[in-house]
C-alpha cells in the first residue's frame, strides 16, 4: 500500500514539473514580458503569430525627396481630418487639381488665402476653408462639400487667368548677365524665383526654394544634363517628378512639400518648384543642353 502511494506521489510530482516547464516556455515565447508570478499553462500551446513586429518596415517615406526633414510628413493633416474624409466631400486634404486651384483663387479674393494658388490642397488650404466656413455658419470640416462650394461660388467671381496662375508670388529681380543670351533657366537665390528665358526675354517664371545651409544648392553656370518625367530619389526613397538635372544629383523638380508648406521647409540641394502645372509646361519646353544659371 505504501509502495502504491509512493508511486502515485511520484506521478503527481512529475505532472507538476511538466506543467511548470510549459509555463516557462510560454513566457520565453512572449519575450519575458509575462507576470512575475507563475500562471497555469494551457494543455495546448497557442499558435504563434505569423510574423513579429520587427518584420514590418519601420520607415515611412516622405512625400518630398529633398525635404530638409526627411522623417517628417510633408503634409500635416488638419485637426478634423476624419471629418474631411466623408463621402460628401468634393475636395479635401491631399487633393491636387485645377478645381483646387480655382478654390484657392476664390478664397484669395475673399481674403482667406494669402498666397498664389498652387492646385494642391494642404493644411493652408484646409485652414482657409475653415475660416470661410466659420464666417458662413457652416460646419468647420476643413474640406469642401457641396454647401461650402455653392456658397463660395456665390460670394466670389470667376478667377481670371492671372489670378489662377500668377507669374510668381515673389517678384523677379534683374536677370544675371549670363541669362541674357540663348535658352536659360535663370534661377535667383535672392528673389527665390526661376525665370525661363529665351534670348533675354522671360517666357515664364515660378517660385522656387533651395537647399538648407548644410546642403546648399550649388551656384554657377551649368547645363541640363538629363530630364526624367517620373524619377525616384534612391537616397531619400521618394518621388522626384519633372526632374531636370543640372549638377550631378541636383535638379529642378516639383515638390509637393513646397506646395503644402511653402518656405517653412527646404531641400537637400535641389531647386524645388511648387506649381506643378507651370513646371510641366516648362519641362516640355526645356531641352537637354539648355543653360542653367544659379546666382544671387
Amino acid at each position: 500500500m505504501k509502495r502504491t502511494s509512493s508511486v502515485i506521489r511520484r506521478a503527481v510530482l512529475a505532472a507538476a514539473a511538466v506543467a511548470l516547464a510549459a509555463g516557462c516556455t510560454a513566457q520565453a515565447a512572449d519575450g519575458g514580458n509575462g507576470s512575475a508570478g507563475p500562471t497555469a499553462a494551457p494543455t495546448t500551446s497557442a499558435p504563434e503569430p505569423s510574423g513579429s513586429a520587427t518584420d514590418a518596415p519601420t520607415e515611412t517615406p516622405t512625400e518630398d525627396p529633398e525635404s530638409s526633414s526627411p522623417s517628417a510628413p510633408t503634409e500635416t493633416p488638419s485637426d478634423d481630418a476624419t471629418e474631411s474624409a466623408g463621402p460628401g466631400a468634393l475636395m479635401g486634404d491631399g487633393d491636387e487639381s485645377e478645381q483646387v486651384r480655382e478654390l484657392q483663387a476664390r478664397l484669395r479674393q475673399l481674403g482667406h488665402f494669402d498666397r498664389a494658388p498652387t492646385g494642391f490642397y494642404g493644411t493652408m488650404t484646409a485652414g482657409s476653408v475653415k475660416a470661410f466656413q466659420k464666417k458662413r455658419g457652416l460646419p468647420r470640416t476643413g474640406s469642401v462639400d457641396t454647401a461650402t462650394w455653392e456658397q463660395l461660388l456665390g460670394a466670389s467671381r470667376k478667377p481670371t487667368a492671372d489670378e489662377l496662375k500668377p507669374s510668381t508670388t515673389n517678384e523677379l529681380d534683374t536677370p544675371d548677365a549670363r541669362c541674357l543670351t540663348g535658352r536659360v533657366l535663370c534661377i535667383s537665390k535672392e528673389s527665390r524665383t526661376l525665370a525661363w528665358m529665351i534670348d533675354g526675354k522671360v517666357v515664364s517664371s515660378m517660385d522656387v526654394r533651395f537647399g538648407s545651409e548644410n546642403t546648399p544648392t550649388r551656384e554657377g553656370t551649368f547645363t541640363v544634363e538629363r530630364k526624367v518625367r517620373q524619377d525616384w530619389s534612391r537616397l531619400y526613397h521618394t518621388p522626384m517628378p519633372l526632374s531636370m538635372y543640372f549638377s550631378r544629383g541636383q535638379a529642378v523638380h516639383y515638390s509637393s512639400d513646397f506646395a503644402a508648406r511653402g518656405y517653412s521647409g527646404g531641400s537637400h540641394g535641389c531647386v524645388n518648384v511648387r506649381d506643378r502645372a507651370k513646371l510641366t509646361t516648362l519641362f516640355d519646353q526645356v531641352k537637354v543642353g539648355d543653360k542653367v544659371v544659379v546666382h544671387w
